[in-house]
């Protein structure tokens, strides 16, 4: 099951989408979902970022091949970092590149999105959290990174958290291929079953730190290939089972 978060009519909802129709739900998809009557065409419709978190836990050096690639030794635990709610930007929104960074990168990741409060969860149970997944870039001011030597300011700019197009419900993330793409060319391709720390132990492990709350957002750790993108890019996160978020770079203005 894909759910979208979209305007139509001046409105925003939340839906589901079947085919090329979308069929609205009652209030939101965090309580249980309630399927109404009314129904908009894909076309008719804007889509939204899939969520609205207040958090985005972010994850770095999850991929065996991104560690080597950096030259960094694998985790012992999840290495923890936080993006703004106030990054977040939907499919075909734009990526504004900061005046102040001469280099920002793009990072395609695997998000996973939670459905109900979590703290303090076992790995066991910790699927039970997860409402389901959907595409993230980690946007990353690359020069910002390696002069402030922690990673705030680097990831925090507003645009740096691209989320959807939707999230998928029903999917096995222990085999699924990864990739980033550049004006159509691939630059990321990975694969879930490289990740160091797996799905239900990332859930758990953050909820051992911070309490999780509906629509927040694990973005789970990007494969090797990280790299550059320009003002008129267009670049797209494409994950197996899920499908593929596409956003331009934009100049600040």
């Amino acid at each position: 099951m894909k759910i979208v978060r979209f305007t139509a009519s001046g409105r925003r909802h939340y839906g589901i989408l079947k085919g090329d129709k979308v069929q609205l739900i009652s209030g939101n998809p965090f309580g249980g979902i309630k399927l109404l009557e009314d129904a908009f065409k894909l076309s008719e419709v804007k889509l939204l970022a899939p969520c609205v978190p207040s958090k985005i836990a972010a994850i770095g050096i999850n991929y065996r091949g991104h560690a080597a690639e950096f030259k960094h030794d694998l985790p012992a635990s999840p290495l923890m970092f936080l993006k703004p709610s106030t990054a977040v930007i939907g499919p075909l929104a734009d990526i504004v590149y900061p005046s102040i960074s001469k280099q920002v990168d793009f990072e395609g990741e695997m998000g996973i999105v939670i459905s109900r409060k979590a703290r303090r969860v076992e790995p066991a149970e910790a699927l039970d959290f997860v409402l389901g997944y959907t595409c993230f870039n980690d946007v990353t001011a690359r020069d910002l990174q390696k002069i402030d030597g922690q990673w705030t300011r680097a990831k925090s700019f507003d645009t740096f958290a691209a989320v959807g197009p939707w999230i998928e419900t029903e999917l096995d993330t222990s085999a699924l291929k990864i990739e980033t793409r550049l004006n159509g060319e691939v630059k990321q391709s990975g694969n879930t079953r490289d990740l160091i720390f797996p799905v239900a132990r990332l859930v758990a492990a953050v909820s051992r730190v911070m309490t999780l709350l509906p629509g927040d957002v694990i973005a789970s750790g990007t494969p090797e290939g990280v790299g550059p993108m320009q003002p008129g890019d267009m670049v797209e996160v494409r994950i197996e089972g899920i499908g593929g978020l596409v956003n331009h770079v934009a100049t600040e203005k």
